[in-house]
């Protein structure tokens, strides 16, 4: 047995012939005020335009009707509609973890994820875990979190500074969305950029995507430490004995 029938989705605006009123009030393609005009001379000056003529008042006496591309109309309706959907939608924290002697590959792709994330309008949570005798140089950790946010760029801003938290330090990024959209247009005005990317301040050339520099360190790494107290300098030290020959 055949489920119940779906109605057709009613058009959100009658245009043209659709419209059922005798005369409406009339606004141009440019917003100018045009009076009330008969039904028939307004589609024949949309027409004449290339235009359409769109009931965007129906209960308005007489009803209001633009001449405008619906087309173009409906897409930007359907635009605002789905950004409004977006930003009602709640917005997950992702995390990246990074280490204080993290090699320059594995912070390079950490690094493209945050941004991801990022762009995909998620909040982001990077966290630095630290190990043993690294609990004694925090300024690792705060090094790495300014390096990743200096990498990320000022597509993003911070929601929560960095804290140390036990054994891990993290800080919180969230999406600028004016940022993102004024970055989004000057890509789409830009299409020679290639993407290639910029070498690090210090002149460090940047690493190539497959990472082949993983083995190069992000930041200074940790000194090693002393296998032992060394000799006091009062004490001699010992001589090679010398054998005589018999």
């Amino acid at each position: 047995m055949a489920g119940p029938q779906r109605e057709p989705q009613r058009e959100q605006h009658r245009i043209n012939d659709r419209i059922r009123a005798r005369e409406v009030r009339l606004i141009g393609p440019d917003g100018n005020q045009l009076g009330i005009k008969p039904v028939p001379d307004a589609i024949r000056m949309a027409r004449g335009l290339d235009l359409d003529l769109v009931e965007v008042a129906p209960m308005a006496n007489p009803p209001v009707c633009r001449i405008m591309d619906y087309g173009k109309f409906r897409y930007e309706e359907a635009q605002k509609a789905k950004e409004s959907r977006r930003k009602s939608t709640n917005v997950s924290v992702k995390e990246v973890k990074f280490r204080p002697k993290i090699g320059r590959g594995d912070f390079d792709v950490k690094v493209r994820k945050v941004d991801q994330f990022i762009h995909e309008g998620h909040k982001v949570k990077v966290t630095l875990q630290f190990r043993g005798r690294e609990m004694a140089h925090p300024e690792l950790g705060h090094r790495i979190l300014d390096q990743v946010l200096e990498t990320v760029g000022p597509v993003v801003k911070v929601e929560t500074q960095a804290r140390l938290e036990g054994r891990s330090m993290s800080m919180v990024l969230a999406p600028d969305r004016k940022a993102l959209d004024d970055a989004a247009k000057a890509a789409s005005a830009d299409p020679a950029a290639d993407g290639t990317p910029a070498p690090d301040p210090d002149g460090t050339p940047a690493p190539d995507p497959d990472g082949t520099v993983e083995d190069q360190p992000a930041v200074t790494p940790l000194p090693d430490p002393p296998d032992a107290d060394p000799p006091s300098s009062d004490v001699p030290a010992t001589e090679p004995v010398e054998h005589s020959a018999p």
